[in-house]
C-alpha cells in the first residue's frame, strides 16, 4: 500500500458539517402523521404496582392511546435479551462465563414497560402517545399509579448479605452469578511464602453517560408489509434491529433501523433501551408513526450507566518487591436489569496489566440492585483494573519503603518475555512497556519534581506526582463486514457495518481505502448506519472500529486489484502478468494501455466480473468472524497542586505516551486521547452519581447536582506522545486509541493526590476526590473533626 493518506494527520472530513449545524441527529428526523410519546416513570426505586389509572389520560386532549405493560404481554410479545455474558475474549464461540457458584447465569427479559413491579426510579410504567410532545407530557400528570413500596438496596455490597430486598426470582442474595478465574491454588502458595502482602478496597464511582445528543427514538410500521422502521442514534444498526426482531416476534428482515449521526456514544449506547422498543410497538398499535426523545431529566434517570464496582485487592510481594501473586474480589452493580456483564468480564482478564505476575486469581460477583442497569462505560472494566493496580503499587512502595518507580521497574514486562501471556489468559505480542514507562518520567520532568514541590508549598499549594501503566485487552463483537464498488466515473461507494458516534470514521476509514485503492480521499464515500444495506456489523465500541474495519479494508482493496488487473487483461487481451497497478491506474509495461477504475467498472458492467460474467459490479466485500487481538498501551503521568485550605485542586500538567500501534490519524488519536482524559478527570473529581441508600431516590439527577469536567478543569499543560509498536494480529498493524487517555486517568490521578497529601494523611481518598472530600480528609488529619 502506498501510504500517501495513513498517518497523516488529517483534518477530520465530517467535522465542517458536524460544526457548521449540518448533522443529522434523530430528533431532527419526522415522518408524515407522526405523534409524539412520553413515558410516565416510576417514583420509587422498588414498589408493587397495584393498579394503574388511565382513564383521566386517556380523556386528556391530543391523547391517542395510553400503553401499559400488560397491553404489550396481551399482544404476545416479549422482552429484550441483551444477552449480558459477552463472547469470550478468546475462545469467541464460546460465553465469558460459563459456570457460576449460584449453580446458573442469570438472565432476565427486559420489558419496555414495567408490568408489576418497579425496581429502580425511572424505570417507564406508562407510554402516552398523542399529537404533540406538550400534551403527551401533560397527560403523564394525568396517570394515577397505586404503588406498594418495598425496601430497596443500592450498594452491591449490601445487596449480597442476608435479609437484603430481593429483586428478581432466579437470583438469590441477587446475585446474577458468581465467579471464580485464576489459579487460586498457585495463588494460596504464592502468599505463603510472600515477604510482604498488601489489602485495600477501593470503590469505582458510578458514572452517568453524559453525550452530547439526549437519546431519542422514531419508529414506524406498515400494516400492508408487516415492516417496522426504527431511526434512533446507537452505537451499531445491526445490535439493534437482532435484539428487537426477537422480542417482536419478527424476522430481523421486517425490522430495518437507522443511526443517522450520533452524538457521543461511549459504550451505553452498544445495547438497546427499552425506549427504542416500546415506540415501534406504539406505533403498531396507534397506526402512525411514534417519536420519542429524552429530557435530561430522564436521561439521569434511565440511561444505562457505567462503573460502579467495589475491588478488594491484595497482592503478595517479594523482599526484593517483585509480585508473587494477585488476589482480587470484584463485586459488579449490575443495576436493575441484567443489560451486560462486560466490566466484569475485561476487568478480570486484565486486571495484572503491564506486570510480570506469576499467578493470580479473582472473585467475582455481579449484583442486582435498585439502581438503572450498568453497561458498558469507555474502557468497560480496564480503567477500574488499572486504578486498582497502579493504587496497589504506589501503597505497596510506601509501606516497603521503595521507589514508587523502582518497584515498577522490577516488575515491569520486559520486551525479552514477548509474546506475553499473562495468568488470566491474555498474550501481549507487542508492547514495550518500561520504555514507554521512561519516556513519561523524561517528558513530565519526573526528576525535578521534588524542586517544584518545595516551590508548591512556599505558594501555600501541596505539589503530587502520579504515574500510571496501562494496556488494554480490547475485544468487542466479534463480526464485521465491509462491502465496497466502484462506479463507473471512478468513484469509491463503501459500506461498513460499525457506526461512528465522534471516532471520525468518514476520515479515518477513508483514508486507509484511498490509499489501498490509489485514489484520491474525494473519490471515497463511506456509508453505514442504515440495516438496509447493512448486513452485518459488530458496531463501535472497545477500540474495534479500525482492527477490524482496517484489516477487512487491506482484503478487499487486495480483491478490488486484483480484479482491476484481470478485467484489464480481459479488456486489452493481455495477460496479468504483464499488467501493473498504481495511483488508482492499471497500465501494461509497454506504456500503450491504461485505464481508470472508473473504466475499468463500464467494462465490467457490459463484460461481467471476471470469473463471474453473471456479476455486473465492479465489486469487493470482506467479512470477519473471530478475534483480532490487540493490546494497547502506555504510561500517564498527572502533576497537580492541592490548596489544603480549600481542597481545591488544578492539574498543572499531565503526560501521556500511548502506543495505539500504527496511528492511521495521529491528529484523531489525540483528540481521542484528550477526550477520554477529560473523562477520567470527570470521574475522578466531579461525576458523583449519588443515590439515598435508604429509599434509592436520585439526588443527583439532573446538571444542577451532577458534575462534569468542564474546560477549566482540563490541565493548562498536556503533553501528548505516540510510540508505534505495532501488533502482528491485524494487515495495519493497529492497537487502537479510543480508550487510551481514559484507562489510566484515575490512577495517575489519584496517585498524585496521594503524593501530594504523603506528608499529612494516608486516608484513601473516596471517587470523585471533590474539594469538600479533601479538605475534610486534612482536617482529620490534623485532628480536626470536619
Amino acid at each position: 500500500m502506498d501510504s500517501r493518506l495513513v498517518g497523516q494527520p488529517r483534518p477530520r472530513a465530517e467535522d465542517q458539517r458536524l460544526v457548521r449545524g449540518q448533522g443529522r441527529y434523530t430528533d431532527d428526523v419526522n415522518l408524515p402523521g407522526q405523534a409524539y410519546g412520553a413515558f410516565v416513570r416510576s417514583t420509587h426505586a422498588h414498589a408493587i404496582i397495584r393498579g394503574i389509572d388511565i382513564e383521566a389520560a386517556a380523556q386528556a386532549p391530543g391523547v391517542i392511546a395510553v400503553l401499559r405493560g400488560q397491553d404489550y404481554l396481551d399482544d404476545g410479545l416479549r422482552g429484550m435479551d441483551h444477552i449480558p455474558n459477552p463472547a469470550d475474549a478468546i475462545a469467541f464461540k464460546e460465553r465469558a462465563f460459563q459456570h457460576s457458584l449460584t449453580g446458573s447465569i442469570f438472565n432476565q427479559r427486559h420489558l419496555p414497560l414495567v408490568v408489576d413491579r418497579v425496581r429502580h426510579v425511572g424505570e417507564p410504567v406508562v407510554l402516552v402517545v398523542a399529537r404533540s410532545m406538550r400534551e403527551a407530557r401533560d397527560a403523564c400528570e394525568m396517570v394515577q399509579i397505586d404503588y406498594e413500596p418495598l425496601p430497596a438496596v443500592v450498594d452491591a455490597v449490601q445487596a449480597m448479605e442476608d435479609g437484603a430486598p430481593q429483586l428478581w426470582d432466579g437470583a438469590p442474595r441477587n446475585l446474577c452469578f458468581q465467579a471464580r478465574v485464576g489459579d487460586e491454588a498457585a495463588v494460596r502458595e504464592a502468599f505463603a511464602r510472600a515477604h510482604c502482602v498488601v489489602r485495600r478496597e477501593f470503590r469505582n464511582s458510578r458514572v452517568v453517560n453524559c453525550q452530547m445528543e439526549p437519546r431519542s427514538a422514531l419508529g414506524s410500521f406498515d400494516a400492508s408489509s408487516g415492516e417496522y422502521l426504527l431511526i434512533s442514534g446507537s452505537q451499531g444498526v445491526t445490535r439493534q434491529q437482532m435484539c428487537i426482531a426477537d422480542a417482536l416476534g419478527i424476522s430481523p428482515a421486517k425490522l430495518r433501523v437507522v443511526s443517522p449521526d450520533v452524538g457521543g456514544g461511549f459504550g451505553p449506547r452498544s445495547c438497546v433501551n427499552p425506549d427504542q422498543l416500546a415506540v415501534l410497538w406504539a406505533a403498531r398499535r396507534v397506526g402512525q408513526p411514534v417519536k420519542w426523545t429524552s429530557d435530561r431529566n430522564e436521561a439521569f434517570l434511565s440511561d444505562y450507566q457505567g462503573r460502579d464496582q467495589v475491588i478488594r485487592a491484595a497482592i503478595a510481594f517479594d523482599a526484593q518487591g517483585r509480585i508473587l501473586g494477585i488476589d482480587n474480589e470484584i463485586i459488579g452493580n449490575i443495576g436493575a436489569h441484567t443489560v451486560s456483564y462486560v466490566p466484569l468480564a475485561n476487568g478480570s482478564r486484565i486486571m495484572t496489566t503491564v506486570y510480570h505476575v506469576p499467578a493470580a486469581t479473582a472473585l467475582l460477583s455481579a449484583v442486582l440492585t435498585n439502581t438503572p442497569p450498568t453497561g458498558p462505560y469507555r474502557g468497560a472494566g480496564r480503567p477500574e483494573a488499572t486504578h486498582v493496580m497502579e493504587r496497589m503499587l504506589d501503597i505497596a512502595a510506601d509501606e516497603m519503603g521503595m521507589d514508587r518507580i523502582e518497584l515498577r521497574r522490577r516488575n515491569l514486562i520486559q520486551p525479552a518475555q514477548m509474546p506475553y501471556r499473562s495468568p488470566m489468559g491474555l498474550t501481549y505480542d507487542s508492547g514495550s512497556f518500561a520504555a514507554n514507562m521512561e519516556r513519561a518520567l523524561v517528558v513530565s520532568q519526573w526528576s525535578e519534581a521534588e524542586q517544584r514541590k518545595r516551590d508548591a508549598r512556599a505558594r501555600g499549594k501541596l505539589l503530587g506526582t502520579g504515574l500510571a501503566n496501562y494496556v488494554e485487552s480490547p475485544v468487542g463483537a466479534p463480526r464485521e463486514r465491509i462491502e465496497i464498488t466502484i462506479g463507473t466515473d471512478g468513484s469509491v461507494d463503501f459500506v461498513v457495518g460499525t457506526q461512528s458516534t465522534g471516532q471520525g470514521h468518514e476520515t479515518s476509514f477513508v483514508q486507509v481505502l484511498a490509499d489501498e485503492l490509489g485514489v484520491p480521499f474525494e473519490a471515497v464515500t463511506m456509508r453505514t448506519g442504515d440495516s438496509r444495506f447493512v448486513k452485518v456489523g459488530g458496531g463501535s465500541h472497545s477500540d474495534r472500529s479500525m482492527r477490524l474495519v482496517g484489516h477487512l479494508l487491506v482484503q478487499a482493496g487486495e480483491r478490488l486489484r486484483s480484479t482491476a488487473l484481470s478485467a484489464a487483461a480481459s479488456m486489452w487481451g493481455l495477460q496479468v502478468q504483464d499488467l501493473c497497478y498504481e495511483d488508482g491506474r492499471v497500465r501494461d509495461q509497454a506504456g500503450q494501455h491504461v485505464a481508470g477504475l472508473g473504466e475499468i467498472a463500464a467494462h465490467i458492467g457490459r463484460e461481467g466480473m471476471p470469473g463471474n460474467p453473471e456479476e455486473r459490479r465492479f465489486f469487493a466485500e470482506a467479512e470477519f468472524n473471530g478475534r483480532i487481538a490487540a493490546h494497547p498501551t502506555g504510561t500517564a503521568v498527572c502533576e497537580l497542586e492541592i490548596d489544603p485550605e480549600t481542597g481545591d485542586v488544578e492539574i498543572v500538567r499531565y503526560t501521556s505516551i500511548d502506543d495505539v500501534g500504527r496511528p492511521i490519524n495521529p491528529l484523531i488519536v489525540e483528540g481521542q486521547v484528550h477526550g477520554g482524559l477529560a473523562q477520567g478527570i470527570g470521574q475522578a473529581f466531579f461525576e458523583d452519581y449519588h443515590v439515598d441508600p435508604e429509599s434509592g431516590q436520585i439526588f443527583s439527577g439532573s446538571y444542577m447536582d451532577y458534575g462534569v469536567a468542564r474546560a477549566g478543569a482540563i490541565p493548562r499543560r498536556f503533553d501528548v506522545e505516540l510510540t508505534e509498536d505495532r501488533t502482528h494480529g491485524n494487515a495495519l498493524g493497529v492497537k487502537g486509541g479510543g480508550e487510551s487517555g481514559i484507562t489510566p486517568a484515575t490512577a495517575a490521578i489519584f496517585n498524585a493526590l496521594a503524593d501530594a497529601l504523603r506528608g499529612i494523611t494516608r486516608e484513601e481518598l473516596p471517587m470523585p476526590a471533590t474539594p469538600s472530600a479533601i479538605w475534610s480528609a486534612i482536617q482529620r488529619a490534623q485532628g480536626v473533626q470536619p
